[in-house]
């Protein structure tokens, strides 16, 4: 029995022999304006369709990250899962891989849940004044041993933690339909 509850972080599994994607670009390969925006946690604003350089060729995995905002990037097979189990949660972007004739989209978490549990988690840092950036004041500077709070994500599947979005949380029952499916290149962190 899945326990509906909780939640994992969903990463890339460090493999040996496998591509490392570029940045996205847009149709003329130009470098997108906001290269952060598919890992924002709101969906995503695309001009169109998008283009992912092979930054270093390799065994193709079914769950990637791309270029350093890790933008991830998932096989058609991997993007149906999704679609079948957290349709409200996610925007799925098509993208051409170059040189890839295989079907992969750009995963977008389109959730910010204020969920970051300060005092289980083995230790956070707020940005401050003497910071000097005002854009970030009172967010997380840092996360070390992230732990969530289950009873603030509410009924949200799939998610970006406010103040924290460079992570990726799924639920359980999302983590498990992925290990059933084989998926390659993904790991999970109990968060």
């Amino acid at each position: 029995m899945v326990n509906p509850s909780r939640y994992f972080r969903l990463r890339p599994q460090m493999l040996g022999g496998q591509w490392s994607l570029d940045e996205p670009l847009d149709e003329q390969g130009n470098a997108l304006e906001n290269w952060k925006e598919f890992t924002s946690g709101r969906p995503a604003h695309v001009p169109g369709r998008l283009v992912i350089p092979i930054d270093e060729p390799g065994r193709r995995l079914e769950f990637s990250t791309a270029g350093a905002a890790m933008t991830p990037v998932v096989h058609v097979r991997v993007a149906t899962l999704f679609a079948e189990r957290a349709r409200a949660d996610v925007q799925l972007i098509p993208v051409d891989i170059e040189g890839c004739p295989e079907q992969y989209l750009i995963l977008v978490a389109t959730s910010l849940v204020r969920c970051i549990d300060d005092k289980a988690s083995r230790e956070v840092s707020y940005w401050t004044e003497e910071d000097e950036r005002p854009d970030k004041l009172g967010m997380y500077r840092s996360v070390h041993g992230m732990r969530i709070d289950p009873t603030k994500v509410g009924g949200v599947k799939v998610f970006r933690p406010w103040g924290w979005s460079e992570v990726l949380i799924v639920s359980e029952d999302i983590k498990v339909a992925m290990e059933r499916a084989g998926v390659t290149g993904a790991a999970f962190d109990a968060v």
